[in-house]
C-alpha cells in the first residue's frame, strides 16, 4: 500500500510554501529587470514543471529530443544531474557517440536519457551556461534545458511545463506562474472543463494533453521486450524510487499485473547492498517469481550483487501527443533556427 504519512505531509506543505515564497521574490526581480537572463550561444528549449517531480518530465525530455533528431537536428541535453558527482563541477555524460560516465556520475535521470539517446550529447551542472557553451563548442545546435523553469539565469526561446493539475500539495510555485510558459501540457485524464478554464486563465499559452504510456517490459541487461501477458498470472513485487510511485503501481495494474507487493523508497533512491538485499528476502518469503521496477530505478539496481540471480525487469513508458503538438513544435524550431 502507497501512502503519504500525515508528518511528511506536513513537511512537504511547509516546504512547498517557503519554496514558493522563494519562486516569487525572484519571479518579481525578473519581471522588474533587476535580474535579467543570459542568452545561450544558441536556442534552448525549456521542459519544466511547478511540482516536486512526477509530472513525467524526464520521458517527455526523452520524447522531444528523440523528435528532434528524426527530424534532423543535433540536439544536447542540458541538465544539473541531480546527486550525481558531477552536479558541481560539470562533466559530459555522452558526446553523441557513447556514454563517458556512470549514473554516480550524472545522477539516475540524466543517466536514463543518456541511455535511451545514442545521438544525443548530454551535459550535467549546476552551470547551465557553461553546458551550454560546451555543446555548442562541441556541434550541437540547440538545448533542450531539462528543469528549467524555474532556472530563470539562462534565457529559453521556448518555455515548455507539464502540469499535474491533482498535485496541490508539492507545488514548487504557484499556478499562476503558468502564465510564463509558452506551451502547457496536461494529463489527459484532466477534466475538460477544467482544461477549458485553464486555457482561459492562460490565453497567452498553447495548451496540449498528453497520456502515459507503457511501452512493455524489459528485463534488465536484455534489449527484447516481453509480453506483458506473461506477467498477469506471476507473482510480483514491485518496488521504486520515485516521487509518486503510486502512478507506477497504477501503471502496472491498467497492464493486468497486480504486486504481491510494493515496496517504496525515496525518490533518487540509490540502493545500498542493504537494501537490495532486503527485496531479495521479501521475494524469497513471499515465494515471489520475479521482480518488476522503473526504468530509473533499473539503471540503479543493474549490478546490485544481492539481485543478481533474480530476475528483475523494468517497465519502460513513453508520453503520447497528437499531431496538432508536433505541428506547433516543428514550426517553433523552425523560427528559432
Amino acid at each position: 500500500m502507497v501512502y503519504i504519512p500525515q508528518k511528511m505531509k506536513l513537511l512537504l506543505l511547509v516546504f512547498s510554501f517557503l519554496h514558493r515564497i522563494g519562486c516569487r521574490i525572484q519571479n518579481r526581480l525578473y519581471r522588474q529587470r533587476i535580474f535579467k537572463p543570459k542568452r545561450a550561444p544558441f536556442p534552448v528549449i525549456s521542459v519544466g514543471n511547478i511540482t516536486f517531480g512526477g509530472s513525467g518530465k524526464t520521458p517527455f525530455v526523452i520524447h522531444l529530443i528523440t523528435f528532434l533528431i528524426n527530424q534532423g537536428f543535433k540536439p544536447a541535453l542540458i541538465t544539473r544531474g541531480y546527486k550525481g558527482k558531477w552536479e558541481k563541477n560539470g562533466g559530459i555524460l555522452s558526446d553523441g557517440k557513447k556514454i563517458l560516465g556512470s549514473w554516480q556520475d550524472s545522477g539516475d535521470e540524466a543517466f536514463m536519457a543518456a541511455s535511451n539517446l545514442p545521438r544525443a550529447g548530454v551535459f550535467i551542472g549546476k552551470n547551465r551556461m557553461l553546458s551550454c557553451q560546451n555543446a555548442r563548442d562541441s556541434g550541437f545546435e540547440f538545448a533542450v534545458l531539462d528543469d528549467g523553469f524555474q532556472h530563470r539565469r539562462l534565457h529559453r526561446d521556448v518555455d515548455i511545463v507539464l502540469y499535474d493539475a491533482r498535485d496541490r500539495v508539492s507545488l514548487r510555485e504557484p499556478v499562476s506562474s503558468l502564465g510564463r510558459a509558452d506551451v502547457i501540457l496536461v494529463e489527459e485524464g484532466m477534466d475538460i472543463q477544467e482544461r477549458e478554464k485553464m486555457k482561459k486563465s492562460f490565453p497567452q499559452s498553447a495548451v496540449f494533453k498528453y497520456s502515459v504510456e507503457s511501452q512493455g517490459l524489459f528485463r534488465l541487461g536484455k534489449k527484447e521486450k516481453e509480453s506483458i501477458k506473461g506477467f498477469q498470472s506471476k507473482r510480483i513485487i514491485a518496488f521504486c524510487g520515485i516521487a509518486r510511485p503510486e502512478r507506477f503501481l497504477a501503471l502496472l495494474r491498467k497492464e493486468a499485473i497486480n504486486p504481491v507487493d510494493f515496496i517504496t523508497f525515496r525518490d533518487h533512491y540509490s540502493y545500498p547492498p542493504h537494501s537490495c538485499e532486503i527485496i531479495s528476502k521479501r521475494l524469497q518469503k513471499l515465494r515471489a517469481d520475479a521482480l518488476i521496477t522503473t526504468e530509473k530505478d533499473a539503471v540503479k539496481v543493474a549490478h546490485a550483487n544481492a539481485l543478481q540471480r533474480i530476475p528483475v525487469f523494468y517497465l519502460k513508458i513513453d508520453l503520447k501527443m497528437g499531431d496538432d503538438f508536433y505541428s506547433m513544435m516543428s514550426s517553433q524550431i523552425q523560427s528559432m533556427m
